[in-house]
């Protein structure tokens, strides 16, 4: 039985508000207490079947553009005007609709959390074989809506995902020792978790799936306001390098915020033009 039931009207599927209060509400506390910062792996969190359904009409990805470097390989993004599914933008409009963020209020304990009709790297989601993603903190500024990033949500979409195909998801402690968990991304999993400076995640181990097959899901995020008075540090996507492994540095990501904090303002353009 699914956590949250998908209700259909018209032929438009959605979330119960009272249904998703009261399941935030139950899962508050495993939620805040969680190491190494705070989230919840939730089993069942929509219906498999429902899920399977969109997954027969994910976007085929010929000719679509992929991240492929050191930090994230094989790695394809499909924002919802990029896909043709009815299902599938159904169910991402519901994920950025009111009553799913009172769920995710009423869990995570973060008041007035906006969604991203933009969906920033958001979306769908598909890694290859041999693809992988580096240890990270997100990005932290949402600069078309100057807004911060507050919450990730992960769905996964993979039927039959042994452990021995690789992908799962690392939280790592914050002083990058180790990986305190790590998720299997089979179907119809939810991971949510709170993203901040030091919410080290990542895939960071290439897949080891057949070649036919590709680790899939669903991810959105979630923004608060800036208090009006507030001064906050904008980053990029700030990869990790884990102890004992070969990651590679991003020392371009690590100027740009150098540069971003310490270089007078009048002289930052010239400063990133220095490094091109």
């Amino acid at each position: 039985m699914a956590i949250l039931d998908l209700h259909e009207t018209g032929g438009y599927l959605h979330f119960d508000r009272e249904q998703c209060v009261r399941e935030g509400k139950a899962r508050a506390e495993a939620y805040r207490e969680a190491a190494p910062f705070p989230h919840i792996v939730m089993d069942d969190f929509l219906d498999a079947d429902v899920l399977r359904r969109l997954l027969a009409e994910f976007p085929d990805r010929e000719g679509r553009g992929y991240f492929d470097r050191a930090q994230e390989r094989l790695k394809y993004q499909f924002d919802p005007n990029t896909v043709a599914s009815g299902r599938v933008r159904n169910l991402l409009a519901e994920l950025n609709g009111e009553p799913f963020l009172a769920f995710l209020s009423e869990m995570t304990g973060i008041e007035h959390l906006i969604s991203d009709p933009y969906f920033a790297g958001g979306g769908l989601h598909e890694t290859l074989a041999g693809g992988h993603l580096s240890v990270h903190a997100d990005f932290n500024v949402h600069h078309g809506m100057k807004v911060e990033r507050r919450l990730n949500l992960l769905i996964y979409l993979n039927d039959d995902w042994g452990p021995d195909y690789g992908g799962q998801l690392e939280l790592w402690d914050k002083k990058m020792r180790k990986a305190a968990v790590s998720v299997d991304p089979v179907m119809a999993r939810a991971v949510v978790f709170n993203t901040t400076l030091q919410s080290f995640h990542g895939v960071p181990e290439p897949l080891t799936c057949p070649p036919d097959r590709s680790r899939r899901s669903i991810a959105t995020y979630y923004y608060t306001a800036f208090p009006s008075d507030a001064t906050v540090p904008t980053r990029t996507t700030t990869f990790q390098t884990r102890p004992g492994t070969g990651d590679k540095v991003d020392w371009q990501v690590r100027y740009g915020h150098f540069v971003e904090d310490w270089v007078p303002k009048k002289m930052q353009r010239l400063a990133r033009r220095l490094v091109r």
